[in-house]
C-alpha cells in the first residue's frame, strides 16, 4: 500500500481549494490520501460565502477512527475553524509517532475570515509544539505573532515562529509585491531562503497545494527541506501551467503533477521513434562538423534536467547518421538552454534539433513558408560571452525578442572557433524532423 497522509481541513466545494486540493496533490504524487473535514464552506472561484464547522465530537471520533485503523504516516493540517475542533486535534496528536504539517489558514483568498479569534491562541500554545513543520503567510504570521512584518524583517519573524515550538517554520512570502518570491525556511539551526520569479495572476489553493505537496514527498521518505524545496518546484510548475487555464481565477493546476509524471516516458519513447525516422533518410548534409542533437522537453520545463536528449549526440554515418546511445533527461545542456529560452516565449515549442549552416537550407526554408530568425556572436555581450553556456540562451532569447515571435529556425554563422548553425525549434520532435528533412 502507498504511504498514507490524513488530511484535516475545510472542504472547498469549488475544488480550487481545502480538501479537494489536498487530496488530488496527493494522489498525484502517489500518495494514499484520507480525510477528516473540519468545516463546511460555501465558496465559489473567487468568492467565499459562509462555513459552518464540523461537530466537534464527530470530529474527535473521526480523527480516533483513522488513527486506530490506518497506518498514517504524515498529517498534514488546513483549515480548522474553531478552537474547539483545535483543541480536539491538540489531545490526539501527542500520540501520534508521525511528522505533522500545520497551515494555519486564518481566512480564504476572498477575503472570507475562515477561523474565529480563539484559534489563534490556540495554534500557537498548543499545535505549534507538536508540529514538525508550519506554513504560514505573511498576514497569517503577523497575526500569530502579534506584530506587523516590513520588508526585511522575514528572516527575524521566521525565528519568532519557530521559538513558538514547531520543529521548522516555512514564511511564505507570495504576499509580497516583489519582483520575486522568496520564502524563508528555518529550523532552529539553518536559515534557508526559496527565491523564484513572480508568476502574473491571482490564484487559488496555492497554500494548500504546497503543504499537501510537502506532506506527500515527507510521507515518500524525503528530508524535511528537500521536501520544501521541491514542492516549492512543484507549486511554481502548478501556477506556471494554471495561467493558460479559461478559469479565472485559476486554482493550482495540481494536474500538471500527472503531465509530469505519464509525460517523462513518453518524451523519451517519441525522441527515440522521431531520430529513427530522421537516420531513416541520407540525412548527412545535415549533420555539423560538432554533430547534432535532438531534444525535447517535459511540459512546463524551466530546467535543463527536464529536457531529454541523446548523450552522444547524432553523427554522420555514411550517408546517414546515427545516435549514440538512449535519449535520457539533462544529456546535452546546449540544446536544452535553446528549448527551455524559446519555451519561455511560447511553452508549446518543446522541442529542437541542431543541423549543418547552409545557406541553401534557409533559402529553401523560406521558399516553404518557415520563419528563420537570425542571431551573430559578435553582438554578443562580453559578459554574455565569460558566462559558459549563456551564448545561445542570449542569441535565442534576441532573435525571439526582434521577432515578436518564436521562429522555426535560428540561424548563425559562428563567430571564431564556433562553427556556424542552424537551430529547428518545433513543436514536438517528429516536427523538427519533418522541418530537417523538407530542407534536402
Amino acid at each position: 500500500m502507498p504511504p498514507i497522509v490524513c488530511v484535516i481541513a475545510g472542504s472547498d466545494p469549488s475544488g480550487a481549494a481545502g480538501l479537494q486540493m489536498d487530496l488530488r496533490v496527493l494522489s498525484l504524487l502517489g500518495v494514499y490520501g484520507t480525510s477528516i473535514p473540519t468545516a463546511f464552506t460555501v465558496q465559489g472561484l473567487d468568492k467565499g460565502i459562509a462555513w459552518e464547522p464540523s461537530p466537534p465530537d464527530l470530529f474527535e471520533k473521526a480523527l480516533q477512527t483513522v488513527f486506530s485503523e490506518l497506518p498514517v504516516k504524515v498529517v498534514k493540517c488546513g483549515m480548522l475553524g474553531t478552537a474547539e475542533v483545535a483543541l480536539k486535534l491538540a489531545e490526539v496528536l501527542p500520540s501520534f509517532s508521525g511528522k505533522v504539517i500545520i497551515d494555519p489558514i486564518l481566512s480564504a483568498s476572498s477575503g472570507l475570515f475562515l477561523s474565529e479569534k480563539k484559534l489563534v491562541s490556540v495554534l500557537r500554545e498548543r499545535l505549534f509544539p507538536l508540529a514538525t513543520l508550519v506554513t504560514p503567510n505573511i498576514p497569517e504570521a503577523e497575526a500569530l505573532l502579534g506584530l506587523k512584518i516590513n520588508p526585511g524583517d522575514e528572516p527575524e519573524a521566521v525565528k519568532a515562529l519557530k521559538a513558538l515550538g514547531p520543529q521548522a517554520v516555512l514564511l511564505k512570502g507570495g504576499h509580497r509585491k516583489a519582483e520575486k518570491v522568496q520564502d524563508f525556511f528555518f529550523d532552529g539551526y539553518t536559515l534557508k531562503i526559496f527565491e523564484h520569479p513572480r508568476l502574473e495572476g491571482n490564484f487559488r489553493g496555492t497554500g494548500c497545494f504546497l503543504a499537501s505537496a510537502i506532506a506527500g514527498l515527507l510521507a515518500q521518505d524525503k528530508a524535511l527541506v528537500s521536501a520544501v524545496e521541491e514542492a516549492i518546484s512543484l507549486l511554481e510548475l502548478a501556477l506556471y501551467s494554471a495561467q493558460s487555464s479559461n478559469i479565472f481565477p485559476p486554482p493550482a493546476n495540481a494536474l500538471v503533477l500527472w503531465e509530469r509524471l505519464s509525460g517523462g516516458r513518453k518524451v523519451l519513447e517519441d525522441l527515440m521513434a522521431a531520430v529513427e525516422k530522421f537516420v531513416s533518410h541520407p540525412v548527412r548534409p545535415l549533420i555539423p562538423e560538432v554533430q547534432s542533437n535532438l531534444a525535447y522537453a517535459l511540459p512546463y520545463a524551466r530546467k535543463v534536467s527536464e529536457v531529454a536528449a541523446f548523450p552522444g549526440r547524432i553523427v554522420g554515418y555514411g550517408n546517414s547518421a546515427r545516435p549514440v546511445g538512449c535519449p535520457r533527461f539533462g544529456a546535452s545542456s546546449h540544446v536544452a538552454r535553446i528549448v527551455l529560452t524559446a519555451m519561455r516565449f511560447e511553452p508549446s515549442k518543446r522541442a529542437a534539433l541542431n543541423i549543418r549552416f547552409d545557406r541553401k537550407f534557409i533559402e529553401k526554408a523560406q521558399n516553404l513558408g518557415l520563419k528563420v530568425g537570425w542571431f551573430s556572436r559578435r553582438d554578443e555581450p562580453e559578459e554574455i560571452k565569460a558566462r559558459e553556456g549563456g551564448t545561445l540562451s542570449w542569441g535565442v532569447r534576441r532573435v525571439i525578442q526582434e521577432l515578436g515571435l518564436v521562429p522555426d529556425l535560428i540561424a548563425d554563422e559562428g563567430d571564431l572557433g564556433k562553427e556556424p548553425m542552424i537551430r529547428i525549434l518545433a513543436e514536438d520532435p517528429f516536427k523538427a524532423v519533418e522541418i530537417a528533412l523538407s530542407l534536402l
